[in-house]
């Protein structure tokens, strides 16, 4: 079996946790998710703690154990705290600005970039080239801090674009006479 899977989830006082066939739910103060437990997974809640088995001694059962384990983790953490990330813009002229739904991106086009926020996540700008984005979703939060990411990565030479705020932009040295 998996050692991530072997580690068992411990549900916190203000999550709200039930599983009712194949499914499993989760309430907390960020919002609430829900997921599908796969066939080959064994999932017992006892005492506000969940522990994973696999239902069959395969390779594949035993994996996605691991797999489930962990999704189940992160639905619990962002239901009960959240997901945060933040994304610097780095380049003259580069803004940002959230009306409403809608985040409204400066990156040296010739138009400016409307992105509409999906829902269950909020998007600050505390300033004009900084953007976080929260959620109880993992793996929401990630996708559309790729997306946003997507409309100007950084680029090697100078490092202008859009970065998350602990990456490592590797500098290439410009052409030489």
């Amino acid at each position: 079996m998996s050692r991530i899977a072997k580690q068992p989830v411990n549900i916190p006082s203000d999550v709200e946790l039930s599983i009712t066939g194949r499914e499993l739910s989760a309430k907390g103060p960020k919002g609430s998710l829900s997921f599908t437990l796969h066939a080959n997974v064994d999932v017992s809640y006892v005492d506000n703690v969940l522990t994973f088995a696999p239902a069959n001694n395969s390779k594949s059962a035993s994996a996605i154990t691991g797999t489930t384990r962990s999704v189940v983790n992160n639905i619990v953490n962002g239901v009960a705290t959240g997901f945060e990330k933040k994304l610097i813009l780095v380049g003259v002229g580069y803004r940002a600005q959230c009306q409403g739904q809608n985040l409204t991106l400066s990156l040296g086009f010739s138009h400016p970039i409307e992105y509409p926020v999906p829902e269950g996540l909020q998007i600050e700008t505390p300033t004009q080239t900084e953007i976080i984005v929260r959620g109880c979703d993992k793996q929401q939060v990630g996708q559309v801090c790729a997306e946003i990411r997507a409309f100007r990565p950084p680029e090697p030479y100078k490092g202008k674009g859009v970065k998350y705020s602990d990456e490592t932009i590797i500098r290439k040295e410009a052409k030489k006479k």
